[in-house]
């Protein structure tokens, strides 16, 4: 397993559209900048929005989102190259001109772009640390990082099988007066008319659908601020959170067999 993963590692060094710096490469090597910081336009030889999405895993949606809209560039974050490896191979062997991947922690993901150099950002089915608020990544620690390279106003959308995260996320939403594009628990069933959108299910998200999970989502405006106010409320866990990713139900699985 050791040398697969190093196999992977080595081939995403030959890619020209993957960039492999973990957080303390970034320090050691670049003084806490990349030197791709604000030139990810002239990377992709042109002016269209650059889209992050982080935690990207396989790269799935990363490539799918770059298929259905070729008029803006596409990055995919996430420390785990192994798995990356899939999307960026598969962006390379498709030659797409607006995808590229970084491999590094996301706490560094302010030292690989300018002030206003990303109009978006996705965030797909991210562990939502329960225990751990620092961690989340809709927290208002990641906020201050998200703010410091978007556009005032670029919209971040959040998909998660998580209630959990969807609960957090919204309420972090309302406690910093953030503006809702749109909320829902239920996506597949909400109205929402965003084919495009509805149409990408990665692998383990059809999954989640074929064993009962509703996937939630929302969208909303990142708009700079000063100071922010972390949410103070009681959430529920998630109950199927002790299981296997590949056992998620959204009942306990114990209490279905009473």
């Amino acid at each position: 397993m050791a040398k697969n993963k190093l196999a992977k590692f080595s081939d995403m060094d030959s890619y020209p559209h993957v960039f492999q710096c973990p957080f303390y490469h970034l320090k050691q090597e670049f003084g806490g900048r990349h030197e791709m910081s604000g030139k990810w336009n002239t990377f992709f030889g042109n002016n269209n929005p650059i889209v992050l999405e982080l935690g990207c895993g396989r790269g799935e949606y990363t490539v799918a989102l770059a298929k259905m809209y070729p008029d803006k560039n596409f990055i995919g974050v996430d420390i785990k190259g192994a798995r990356m490896w899939a999307g960026a191979k598969e962006s390379l062997e498709l030659k797409m001109p607006n995808v590229a991947f970084i491999r590094t922690n996301i706490e560094a993901i302010a030292g690989f772009f300018d002030k206003d150099e990303v109009s978006e950002i996705w965030i797909t089915f991210p562990d939502p640390q329960m225990k751990k608020v620092n961690k989340r990544l809709t927290s208002t620690r990641f906020m201050s990082l998200y703010q410091e390279i978007m556009k005032d106003g670029g919209t971040l959308h959040l998909k998660t099988d998580s209630n959990f995260m969807f609960t957090y996320t919204n309420e972090m939403i309302k406690s910093n007066r953030y503006e809702i594009i749109f909320s829902n628990d239920d996506l597949y069933h909400s109205g929402f008319s965003d084919d495009k959108i509805l149409s990408i299910r990665t692998y383990y998200e059809s999954q989640w659908l074929e064993r009962g999970l509703t996937i939630k989502y929302v969208s909303f405006k990142v708009t700079r601020r000063d100071e922010f106010v972390e949410p103070d409320v009681d959430i529920e866990y998630d109950s199927y959170r002790s299981y296997n990713r590949s056992k998620r139900s959204e009942k306990n699985s114990s209490q279905d067999k009473v």
